[in-house]
């Protein structure tokens, strides 16, 4: 279970999947909109979801090659718990930036570098 939880729960698993929720993508599209992640490491973590068959990899016999990414139905059964980790994160972030900080003011030496 908390192997599953790990890959699911991955910043950049997150975010895919909820750039997939209603509508299929070409991996140019996706790497577009997800904010900040290279190529290699999208590459990386859509590997993972289709070998859970939460998403599905279509290859397009075209030049050059065109592949896309959908939402399984597994894949969708998430939606609901990402949308609702989203919201959560979009209420709450200038609280924990606040929080962060204060703790870093008073944490000097163990404040990330």
């Amino acid at each position: 279970m908390l192997q599953i939880l790990g890959l699911i729960g991955g910043k950049w698993s997150v975010l895919i999947i909820g750039q997939l929720r209603d509508r299929t993508l070409r991996f140019s599209a996706l790497h577009r909109t997800v904010n900040g992640i290279s190529q290699r490491m999208l590459t990386l973590t859509l590997r993972q979801p289709e070998r859970d068959g939460l998403l599905t990899r279509t290859v397009h016999p075209s030049v050059p090659p065109r592949v896309d990414y959908t939402l399984t139905g597994l894949g969708a059964t998430l939606l609901d718990s990402v949308v609702a980790l989203g919201g959560w994160a979009t209420t709450h972030r200038h609280e924990i930036n606040n929080n962060r900080n204060r703790y870093d003011a008073m944490h000097p030496t163990r404040a990330p570098s």
